[in-house]
């Protein structure tokens, strides 16, 4: 018997598209402007987490920070510049010798190597002293764009605009300065942010990815720049756990 049209299951209906989610734009310059104004006015005198003393030691413990965090960092460097507080001290203890303050540190035997060979260059080619010069800098072992540009930031107070993952976290996800690659990024916020501002701008951005701006969390809740933020999903504040039951209050 042939079947009936009646009889012939009825096709599945499509599942229905989630709704594309609208481009995140850029924040005005005006915003952006009034977004690190914001940060600035919570934090007005803003430091780096890394400890240091002088130029070559803020260079050794950015060099020492790449892929690891800056308390990592500051656990080992202590007995490091006890050790070899200038480029000439560091360079005669080697490799070898600089490795054994720093093996908690990830990828600590390429850091001791460069290490050991930027203090040679900086004893050799610039008189022991480190140079104010991105091109001079870049050229050093285990030197390069960031790392320079937080050199020439912090220890020479030059307007430069280091971008870490947090500040490239921050600039992407706020609209601040959006941009598929650090350069794009760097040069987004230079272009964007006030010249006179652009001396601390790296730590507010960076000190706000680290503690506020998280990346799988960020809690926008308690963000002074929340109001020129262009992040669609903002995370509302945490529910407060009831009390337990027979807990005293």
């Amino acid at each position: 018997m042939a079947r009936t049209p009646a009889s012939i299951p009825a096709a599945p209906k499509p599942a229905a598209k989630a709704p594309r989610r609208k481009k995140q734009g850029a924040m005005s310059v005006a915003d952006a402007r009034a977004f690190i104004a914001a940060l600035a006015q919570a934090n007005p005198h803003p430091k780096s987490d890394l400890v240091y003393t002088d130029p070559f030691t803020l260079l050794v413990a950015v060099v020492l920070s790449a892929q690891a965090t800056d308390a990592g960092v500051n656990k080992a460097t202590p007995a490091l510049f006890a050790a070899a507080p200038t480029p000439a001290a560091m360079a005669a203890l080697g490799a070898e010798g600089i490795g054994r303050h720093i093996r908690s540190i990830g990828l600590w035997q390429g850091k001791a190597k460069n290490l050991a060979v930027l203090a040679k260059d900086l004893v050799e080619k610039h008189g022991g002293e480190v140079p104010r010069d991105r091109e001079a800098l870049e050229a050093l072992p285990g030197v390069g764009r960031k790392t320079a540009n937080v050199v020439l930031n912090v220890a020479f107070g030059e307007p430069t605009m280091a971008v870490d993952t947090h500040v490239f976290r921050v600039s992407n996800r706020t609209g601040l300065a959006p941009g598929k690659t650090p350069r794009a990024v760097e040069d987004g916020l230079v272009k964007r942010l006030p010249p006179e501002m652009l001396g601390l701008a790296h730590h507010w951005l960076i000190l706000h990815g680290r503690y506020c701006c998280k990346a799988r969390t960020p809690e926008c809740w308690r963000c002074v720049g929340a109001a020129w933020c262009r992040f669609p999903d903002k995370s509302p504040p945490p529910v407060a756990k009831p009390p337990r039951k027979g807990a005293s209050v």
